[in-house]
């Protein structure tokens, strides 16, 4: 096998091991990140529903317009927004789910400035 590829499986070996774990509901939903090499996703997250209640990621103009590469620094961008838009849901408290990625780099920022936007987990 690749290098690449055994990475993606561990990546996702530890995400369902993390899943067993983190159950989003409507009280304290799930927050979740996905990273690829050009781009950033997380989601607001209700698993009781299935529902995604907000999202935001690097494609966003708002986003796009304010940054360039997919760095800490848009990671930053895009936690800050996420935790904008959560709070104007009324959505303060979440489980953070890392998706499997190691809580390092652009994962880490991300967190920090959704925690520094308002949200707590």
């Amino acid at each position: 096998m690749s290098r690449n590829l055994d990475r993606k499986v561990a990546r996702l070996r530890r995400h369902r091991r993390v899943r067993k774990k983190v159950f989003g509901t409507s009280e304290r939903p799930r927050l979740s990140v996905f990273k690829s090499i050009k781009h950033i996703y997380v989601q607001i997250i209700d698993d009781q529903s299935g529902s995604t209640l907000v999202s935001a990621s690097t494609l966003l103009p708002d986003v796009r317009d304010k940054v360039t590469g997919n760095n800490a620094e848009t990671a930053k961008v895009v936690g800050a927004e996420i935790g904008k838009r959560a709070l104007e849901k009324n959505i303060t408290k979440v489980v953070f789910d890392r998706g499997g990625y190691l809580y390092h780099g652009r994962v880490k920022a991300l967190a920090e400035a959704a925690r520094e936007a308002g949200l707590k987990f």
